[in-house]
């Protein structure tokens, strides 16, 4: 080996050498500074614990979670289903004239409520005027000659009495002078004279009664006469009130849409005529409650941005068949209007009440699940071990049976009685068992309702 193989490697031992002791000093350094921090931070945590200022202490615990409860009540379930449609009039009329001509005279206003009877407005009944005028001309003749018949008529009664009374006195002369010319006493020629007065009587009596047969007859004939001017005056006075509209039925007078001078026709429409005090809405329910479908079913009607319900009625019609493309049943509902709050033609939401029974609601918002349970929690008071100044009340997870949902409520079958208080708000932070603190008294539920 050369002197400079020998230096090479002196000089890889030292260069060795020095580098495992540095690698030692490096590693000595590092111990001591862990030992270091860790007196720092033990003697740290001895001073903060034995009440140092140097930390701040941590916060209390809280007393538990602040919610919301709602005491449930027992109310009425409706069982109900839904529909709409528009309310009609039970009775309503559009008034058309039976006679065209010009229109003279407007009699009532729109809005006016009218019985049935009353005029409404006129027309110009100028030809029909004149043959009523002269029908009753003719009338007032006809018994103008009646009177004058009956009075000719007691007068030949009168004659015809007197016509009588002379046979009768003839007769009796004929009797007496008959007697006498037996006996001799008078002539012939005075029996002669005696038949003859006897005859002339005899024929003016029966002159008397045929003029009194001829009077009856022509009174007959002015009676037929006026009776035919009686039947001609009220076929004038029917053609004279088909110019005059009236009232075919009580109601309110709607829109007129005609003026005064106005040519109307036979199937113009002048005005309408509503009776509002009932109105009648059409429903078509599913044939799967064609068992429970009845006259007399409780129906209420509603309005939108109206919670309660403004009419209430029955169903007054059932359909005794069935549409054979929807498969569904007409009924119609009636209602009372006493007050005037409905209208014809007025779009609402009808509800048909099938059934109604006790039972208890609950918002939707005190609903959760897991795994598909709903369940709500109830508040209960809380267990001995639970700080007396904290939390007095737990909320204790109750698995429930729902039924139908109404608006932003579920019909509860199952799990909760009236009485207890549920918890409506923060559902999804709670536990069960965990401490609850109400954030104000607990409130009752309102209405309740289910739809089908």
């Amino acid at each position: 080996m050369d002197a400079s193989g020998s230096r090479d490697d002196a000089g890889f031992q030292q260069n060795a050498d020095m580098s495992f002791g540095e690698k030692a000093s490096r590693g000595r350094g590092w111990l001591w500074a862990v030992m270091i921090a860790g007196l720092v931070g033990g003697g740290g945590w001895f001073w903060v614990s034995r009440g140092g200022s140097g930390a701040p202490p941590a916060p209390p615990e809280s007393p538990g979670t602040p919610v919301e409860l709602l005491r449930v009540t027992s109310d009425v379930i409706q069982t109900t289903t839904d529909a709409v449609g528009s309310l009609e009039a039970a009775e309503r009329v559009a008034l058309r004239p039976e006679v065209e001509g010009r229109l003279v005279q407007v009699l009532v206003r729109s809005g006016d409520r009218v019985a049935a009877g009353t005029p409404l407005i006129q027309l110009k009944p100028d030809r029909t005027q004149a043959e009523a005028n002269a029908a009753a001309a003719s009338i007032a003749l006809s018994q103008a000659r009646r009177k004058s018949a009956e009075a000719s008529i007691l007068t030949l009664v009168a004659e015809r009495e007197a016509a009588r009374a002379e046979v009768v006195l003839q007769e009796e002369e004929l009797k007496r002078t008959t007697l006498l010319v037996e006996e001799g006493a008078q002539s012939q020629q005075a029996l002669d004279r005696v038949t003859s007065s006897r005859n002339a009587a005899a024929a003016a009596l029966n002159a008397a009664e045929q003029r009194i047969q001829a009077a009856r007859t022509e009174l007959v004939e002015i009676d037929a006469a006026i009776a035919q001017a009686e039947a001609n005056a009220a076929a004038t006075q029917t053609d004279l009130s088909d110019y005059r509209v009236v009232a075919p039925i009580a109601g309110t007078v709607g829109d007129i849409p005609v003026k005064v001078g106005d040519y109307v026709e036979t199937g113009d429409v002048l005005t309408t005529l509503t009776q509002n005090q009932t109105l009648e809405l059409r429903l078509t329910l599913p044939l799967e409650r064609s068992l429970e479908l009845r006259e007399g079913l409780a129906v209420e009607l509603y309005v939108p941005q109206i919670e309660e319900p403004i009419a209430r009625g029955a169903i007054s019609f059932v359909s005794p068949t069935v549409d054979p493309d929807s498969q569904v049943i007409l009924t119609k509902a009636r209602f009372a209007n006493l007050d005037g709050r409905l209208r014809d033609g007025q779009f609402v939401e009808a509800r048909v009440i099938w059934r109604e029974q006790p039972g208890v609601l609950v918002p939707t918002t005190a609903i959760a699940y897991i795994a598909g349970q709903a369940f709500v929690y109830v508040a209960q008071p809380a267990p001995p071990d639970v700080d007396p100044e904290g939390a007095q009340q737990i909320a204790e997870q109750r698995p429930l049976t729902l039924g139908e949902i109404r608006g932003n409520q579920y019909q509860v079958l199952e799990g909760l009685q009236p009485g207890e208080s549920i918890v409506t708000s923060g559902v999804l932070n709670l536990t069960n068992g965990v401490p609850i603190v109400p954030d104000i008294e607990p409130v009752s539920m309102g209405t309740p309702e289910t739809t089908e």
